[in-house]
């Protein structure tokens, strides 16, 4: 235990400290790069918040929507990846999955095509830590540092600032680029090499997975049994039951509105890299199997796009209940 204490550094920021930070840092070029979805949901309020600090973002994605409006508000486009690079002295990457990471920076066209003296990278990507550390080594032999800082917080801490950012990499990398990380977050924590910050991601994926579910099959025994959620709900959130899943993913359901903060899809493959590491490790996962085969369900079933949320449905579907509030 001790040893983990000193791995971990935990850092919350004041409203003060993150405009500070700001200022000392805006001659800075910045790229906020996302691919395979457009600067989308996480990507394009995340890259806004650095060109309201003052960045000069060049951008780039396969999809022009996220693109426009991000010029709009001020970023530079290029036509690729190599060019983004060659124009930023940190390259932000904030990709779907292990395989997008792996060809943006490292196929052919890549970020490291583009590598020059003093580049560093920031991998905002949640993807399995094995992924990280494979990249991480071929940016190293390259000359390239890489941080890792997967986020959570969904949408609404991305459009706030606020995010909960774990990274991993060189100590020295991640106290020079905290000014920059501050600009899109309320909390970070250091929690060692590269590999250990989407390790801790995934634990926090594997948590909120089990949790919705837990929530969902407990709310749907109490409104088969003739209680209201919500007063389920307000007698217990003040309890040791209470929690932000349970504040956050229920209202979605009592509210009938599964719009995306963060897509049922993506927490699959979060979920998926969590098990494909669990049982590496030797650790078994028979609550996340569970839970993963309830998410493919409803993928299967139209919900792929919906929040995780929608993980709740399942419940609802085999009961024949309804999470909802008693005047909807």
């Amino acid at each position: 235990m001790r040893v983990l204490v000193q791995l971990v550094e935990h850092v919350r920021l004041s409203p003060k400290e993150k405009n500070l930070s700001c200022v000392s840092i805006l001659k800075r070029k910045v790229c906020f790069y996302e691919n395979w979805v457009y600067l989308g949901v996480m990507g394009r309020p995340m890259a806004k918040n650095l060109l309201k600090a003052g960045h000069e973002l060049h951008v780039y994605d396969v999809v022009p929507k996220g693109v426009e409006e991000l010029v709009a508000a001020g970023a530079i486009a290029e036509n690729g990846n190599k060019e983004v690079a060659e124009k930023s002295e940190v390259v932000i990457t904030m990709l779907p999955n292990s395989p997008h990471v792996k060809t943006v920076i490292l196929g052919a066209g890549g970020v490291l095509e583009g590598r020059h003296p003093g580049m560093k990278i920031i991998d905002m990507s949640s993807i399995a830590p094995l992924a990280t550390k494979e990249v991480g080594k071929a940016c190293e032999e390259a000359g390239v540092p890489m941080l890792e800082s997967p986020v959570s917080g969904g949408e609404i801490g991305a459009i706030n600032g606020t995010l909960a950012l774990m990274c991993g990499g060189k100590k020295e990398l991640f106290d020079e680029l905290t000014p920059i990380l501050k600009i899109m977050s309320s909390t970070i924590t250091y929690c060692g090499e590269l590999g250990a910050g989407n390790t801790t991601k995934l634990v926090n994926q594997h948590i909120i997975a089990v949790e919705t579910a837990a929530v969902a099959e407990a709310f749907v025994m109490g409104a088969k049994a003739g209680v209201e959620p919500e007063v389920v709900y307000n007698a217990i959130k003040g309890g040791y039951a209470g929690s932000k899943v349970l504040d956050g993913k229920l209202a979605m359901a009592m509210d009938r509105n599964f719009k995306a903060g963060f897509r049922l899809d993506l927490h699959i493959k979060d979920l998926n890299n969590a098990l494909e590491t669990g049982h590496a490790l030797g650790v078994p996962m028979p609550l996340a199997s569970l839970v993963m085969d309830e998410m493919k369900y409803m993928s299967a079933n139209g919900a792929g796009n919906d929040d995780s949320a929608a993980v709740m449905r399942y419940y609802e579907k085999i009961t024949g209940v309804e999470l909802t509030r008693a005047h909807n």
